[in-house]
C-alpha cells in the first residue's frame, strides 16, 4: 500500500467508513501485538495493552494530521503507552538481572515424568525459552528496555526510533549500545546456550512447572499463530552462534495478534458507542 493509498483510507477511516477502519486496524494490529509482547513480558499482558492501544489508535485517528509516517504515530502512541504501562506482572512484581541470576542458578529440581505431565523434556524447554527470553527484557528499566526492543528486536533505525521516542539519534544510539552491552554480559554469564553461561532450559523444566512458571496443559507461545513458520527453527539454530550475544532476540518468532483481540476490536467497532468514542 502506497503512502497516498493509506492517506485515503485514513481519511474514509475517520469519516466513519468502517471497511477503511478495518484495513487500518488489521494492518497494525500485529506489530502492536508484538511489541506489547516484548514489553510486557507476558501474553495475558500483552493482549490486554494491545486492546487499549488499537482503541486509542481508533479514537485519536482524527488528530493524525500526516506530518509523520502513520506507523511512526502508531509506534509513539504504543511506547509512551507501555513504557508507562503499570498493569502488567512485571511492573507489580519487576525483576534486576541480579535477581533473575540469582534465580537460574537456584532454579534445579530433579526431573520426574509425572510433573512434567507426559510432555518431553525438549518439547517443555522450546516453551521455556521462548518464555524467558521475554522475561529477560523485563531486568531493563521502560525506556532502556523499548531502545533495545525497537533496535534490536523490531530493527528500526536510529532516527525513526528516536522521534518515535522524543530523544536525538545520537542520544538512541548510545542508550542502545549501553543496552545491547548490558543483556550481551548477562546472556555469556547466565544462558548455557552462549557455551559460558550456566543455565540449561532443559534442567529448569520441572522447577519452572513447580514454581508455575509453565503449564505443560497450556504451552501458550506454542499455540500462538506466527507471521512466518520458519523463524521459529530459524531462531533456534541462531541461539547456537550468539554472535554478539544478540540472535537470541533478534530471530524471535513474530506473531499474529490473538484472536481474542481481533474479536474484542470487531466488537468494539461494530458498537452503538463507536461514534461517541471518536469524539475524544
Amino acid at each position: 500500500m502506497t503512502n497516498k493509498e493509506l492517506e485515503e483510507i485514513i481519511k474514509l477511516a475517520v469519516e466513519g467508513d468502517k471497511k477503511a477502519l478495518e484495513i487500518v486496524i488489521s494492518d497494525i494490529q500485529d506489530f502492536v501485538f508484538n511489541l506489547s509482547l516484548r514489553m510486557l513480558g507476558t501474553i495475558a499482558d500483552a493482549q490486554d495493552a494491545t486492546q487499549d492501544i488499537l482503541i486509542k489508535v481508533i479514537t485519536h485517528l482524527s488528530s493524525f494530521h500526516y506530518a509523520s509516517q502513520f506507523n511512526t504515530w502508531v509506534y509513539r502512541i504504543a511506547t509512551h503507552y507501555l513504557i508507562d504501562y503499570k498493569k502488567s506482572m512485571f511492573a507489580k512484581y519487576p525483576l534486576d538481572f541480579d535477581y533473575y541470576a540469582n534465580d537460574i542458578r537456584a532454579g534445579y529440581i530433579e526431573d520426574h515424568e509425572e510433573i512434567r505431565m507426559g510432555m518431553s523434556q525438549e518439547e517443555l524447554a522450546k516453551e521455556l525459552k521462548l518464555s524467558c527470553t521475554n522475561v529477560m527484557l523485563q531486568c531493563l528499566d521502560g525506556q532502556t528496555r523499548c531502545v533495545f526492543i525497537l533496535g534490536t528486536m523490531f530493527q528500526i533505525d536510529s532516527r525513526m526510533a528516536a522521534e518515535i521516542l522524543d530523544m536525538t539519534p545520537e542520544n538512541y544510539r548510545q542508550k542502545l549500545s549501553r543496552a545491547r552491552k548490558k543483556m550481551a554480559k548477562f546472556l555469556s554469564e547466565n544462558c548455557g546456550l552462549s557455551e559460558t553461561g550456566c543455565c540449561d532450559c532443559q534442567k529448569r523444566v520441572c522447577y519452572a512447572i513447580e514454581s508455575h512458571r509453565l503449564d505443560p496443559k497450556n504451552l501458550e507461545y506454542q499455540k500462538l499463530p506466527r507471521l512466518e513458520q520458519s523463524l521459529l527453527e530459524d531462531y533456534m539454530d541462531s541461539m547456537m552462534v550468539f554472535e554478539d550475544k544478540m540472535p537470541v532476540f533478534e530471530e524471535l518468532p513474530k506473531y499474529q495478534c490473538p484472536s481474542v483481540v481481533k474479536a474484542f476490536i470487531q466488537d468494539i467497532m461494530n458498537s452503538t458507542h463507536m461514534k461517541k468514542m471518536k469524539q475524544y
